[in-house]
């Protein structure tokens, strides 16, 4: 046991929803194969949130395998709070607009 808990902020909640979506009308069935890759991210995220990189101001990066997208999270105490989970063409400054 860890001892961190991982809550998402609501923007990345949406970000998670549009990408279920996309993936969902691109091809029936790929929209849950994202969500289960997703959670697998999570779950390494929860074991060893410290071994990302930390890319500027406390913020880490952890790629979801098999889709190109990226968990962006701080760690704070016990908490593990993700900010964004973004496609990886995406503006990497997004994230960093979401923390000011």
């Amino acid at each position: 046991m860890t001892g961190y808990r991982l809550v998402s902020e609501p923007r990345a909640d949406l970000d998670i929803e549009a990408a279920f979506q996309w993936y969902e009308n691109e091809q029936p069935g790929l929209g849950p194969e994202f969500l289960d890759e997703l959670r697998a991210t999570y779950d390494r995220i929860v074991d060893g949130p410290l071994r990302y990189q930390e890319l500027r101001s406390g913020i880490r990066r952890a790629l979801v395998k098999r889709f190109p997208y990226a968990v962006y999270f701080v760690v704070e105490v016990d908490v593990i709070v993700v900010l964004a989970v973004l496609h990886a063409s995406r503006d990497p400054a997004e994230w960093q607009r979401r923390r000011s």
